[in-house]
């Protein structure tokens, strides 16, 4: 193993032996309740993957009545509350980014689902591509991760790994996968 494996490696355990909040704690307040994506994100293992499975529940639900205009602001309102509620809970649990907070991961993969064909299939193939560049954090998703801190880091790394998936997206549908 290199270096950098052991130090992921280890970083990724770390995150998994962190303590979660009650559930009390969390619905006592609106922007914990946001940040831990409605109490999805108190879920175990793969707090982001749940998170991330309520938001295209949310979606499925919600989205097919709203104007793209609508889920523009939506989408905007949402990530910049996402910044304000993120940091008052990371301060406040007095860890950089929490593994239950989740309304990253939420608006991020929102913002995917605006720009993926509306297809189960494609929302699905979008899933995948989403989590797997959210988990895998490839450059510069990584570095984000590690330099950008308080709430608009929280969100920030989930909207670059939004960006990695709609480019392979992009891709997939100019190929004509979903023709």
């Amino acid at each position: 193993m290199t270096a950098s494996s052991d130090s992921s490696s280890a970083s990724m355990r770390d995150r998994m032996r962190v303590a979660y909040p009650p559930p009390r704690w969390v619905a006592r307040d609106p922007g914990r309740l946001i940040a831990f994506g409605f109490g999805s994100g108190l879920l175990r293992p793969a707090s982001g993957t749940w998170g991330t499975l309520l938001a295209w529940l949310i979606w499925a639900a919600a989205a097919p009545a709203a104007s793209d205009l609508a889920l523009a602001v939506f989408l905007a309102v949402a990530f910049a509350y996402g910044c304000w509620a993120c940091h008052r809970v990371t301060r406040e649990l007095q860890v950089d980014d929490h593994v239950g907070i989740v309304w990253d991961e939420m608006v991020a993969f929102w913002l995917v689902l605006w720009l993926t064909p509306d297809t189960f299939a494609a929302q699905l193939l979008a899933f995948g591509l989403f989590r797997l560049f959210d988990i895998a954090k490839p450059p510069p998703i990584k570095y984000f991760d590690a330099r950008v801190k308080g709430g608009f880091g929280v969100m920030w790394d989930d909207i670059v790994a939004a960006a990695y998936a709609l480019l392979a997206m992009a891709i997939v549908v100019r190929l004509g996968v979903f023709a």
